[in-house]
Order: structure tokens, then C-alpha cells, then sequence
């Protein structure tokens, strides 16, 4: 699979050629030493401020970073554990409509860890909707998207599933030693954005150059902790299309791993 080519003269670089390790759109890396994670402490609600701190009864996994945060939501950062990731576009998900969904969130459920699940899937399905320019649609776009993710497979980490949905993205991976998750997805959503600008720019009606903001500041994963959390993120990535409505089934999605042929159990 390959994506467009950049135009001629751009400083883009190709789909396919190496991804430099830059923070996406003026970005900050996150930084290579993690605070440990004090036991028992409360987790930071999606999209609010979030500290150093493991979300609450949750262990840092062996061997890694741990748990650290750049400000807004609290990530979990370690080599040969494998990882959900979900990022999406930037007008995917308007402010005011976050601080709604969570506010009734918080008005009807109590419990912190439920409410926090609950909120996650009432994004989803946000998401799922089809808001926003959906510029994930395009097949260019989308094909420079998997492209990105499938460059460093078997490099910087193992890549299990991936979709990429209208306006949003999923990816399940192991990193592997010596790659922080946080400059994997940095690497990934400043080369796209790149690539993006450069497409909208070349397909404008007005020629005018495109420098918009392409992806939302963070990103949300989680580490899958045993064998059924790993089938049960492998369904919902394959699913993900079924379930938006774009098709019937999985394979029909192109721009996904079962589309591509991939098997749920490889």
C-alpha cells in the first residue's frame, strides 16, 4: 500500500521514507524519565489536567517508564508490553461538546474507574458519528496513515491491529527497546500532519497553502494486561468500521488490518 507523493519541491518527506522523531506541530517530546507512580492514587478524568500519577488501582508495568503524564492525560510507557492506542483529528471532538459529554458523566455515574469507561465509550461513539472535516475519508490521506504505521513494524515496535477511521485512529503494538511510545505517536502524527497539509494545500479550490492543526495534542493508550483484554482490543479495532456504519464487515475496511488480511490471532 502507498500513499501520494508530496508535491514537487515540498520539504514533506514521502510515504514510506524515514519519519523523523520531531514533536507534531510545534509540540514538545515528552520527557525520557518518568515520575514513579505513587500507589493509590485517583485518575485524572479524560481530556481534564492530569499529574505524574498511575491511574487509581493500577501497577505500572514492569520494566518501563511507568506512568507519566505531559500535562493532560496520564500514559504508561514500556518496551515489550503491548499497547491500545486511540488519537484522533483535531475538529473531531469540539471543546464544548468533551465538557458536556463530561459533565453528564459525572452527574450520573459515581464511581471515578466506571465513569471514566463510561466517558471513553460516549467519545467513541462520538467519533463513530462522523464529526469533524473527516479527512481521514480520503484515500490518500488514509493510505499515507497505515503507510506511517507500517514503515517501522518490526523496527520500533510490533504492529498487531491498526484501523484508520474517518476522523480518529486506532493501532495495537508492542514497542520494542530503545523507542519511547510517546516519540512513536509524535513521529507518526507530525509526518502526517505534514503529508496532510500538503494534500489539502494541492487539492484546494483557491490554492491557498494549508497550515492547520491536523491532530488533537494527545493521545490515549492503554497496556493490555492478559490474553483476553488482547482479544477484546483486537475485536473492537476490527469492528470499529462495522460499528460506525461504513461497512458490513471488517474486511471490507481498507484501511485496517483485517482488511489487509491480517489475522485476528497473529
Amino acid at each position: 500500500m502507498s500513499g501520494t507523493a508530496a508535491p514537487t519541491g515540498s520539504a514533506a518527506p514521502q510515504c514510506g521514507e524515514p519519519l523523523n522523531q520531531d514533536a507534531p506541530e510545534g509540540e514538545a517530546p515528552s520527557p525520557s524519565v518518568a515520575t514513579p507512580a505513587p500507589t493509590g492514587s485517583a485518575a485524572p478524568q479524560c481530556g481534564e489536567p492530569a499529574t505524574q500519577d498511575a491511574p487509581e488501582g493500577e501497577a505500572p508495568p514492569p520494566e518501563g517508564r511507568g506512568w507519566y503524564s505531559r500535562g493532560y492525560l496520564p500514559h504508561c510507557d514500556s518496551s515489550h508490553v503491548i499497547q491500545s492506542l486511540s488519537y484522533r483529528l483535531e475538529d473531531s471532538l469540539p471543546i464544548q461538546v468533551l465538557a458536556r459529554l463530561q459533565a453528564e458523566s459525572r452527574r450520573e455515574i459515581a464511581d471515578p474507574k466506571t465513569r471514566d469507561i463510561e466517558l471513553r465509550k460516549r467519545i467513541e461513539d462520538y467519533l463513530d458519528a462522523g464529526h469533524g472535516s473527516c479527512i481521514l475519508r480520503e484515500p490518500q490521506i488514509a493510505a499515507c496513515i497505515v503507510d506511517t504505521w507500517l514503515h517501522f513494524d518490526g523496527k520500533r515496535y510490533r504492529l498487531l491491529e491498526w484501523v484508520a477511521m474517518p476522523n480518529h485512529c486506532h493501532v495495537l503494538i508492542e514497542p520494542l527497546p530503545g523507542v519511547a511510545l510517546a516519540t512513536i505517536v509524535l513521529s507518526w502524527k507530525n509526518y502526517t500532519a505534514r503529508f496532510i497539509n500538503r494534500f489539502l494545500t494541492r487539492t484546494a479550490q483557491n490554492g491557498a497553502e494549508v497550515h492547520g492543526q491536523v491532530w488533537q495534542r494527545e493521545y490515549w493508550d492503554r497496556y493490555i494486561r492478559t490474553d483476553q483484554h488482547l482479544a477484546a482490543a483486537r475485536h473492537y479495532i476490527r469492528m470499529n468500521p462495522v460499528k460506525a456504519g461504513l461497512v458490513k464487515t471488517p474486511e471490507e475496511w481498507p484501511w485496517g488490518s483485517a482488511g489487509m488480511g491480517v489475522k485476528s490471532d497473529s
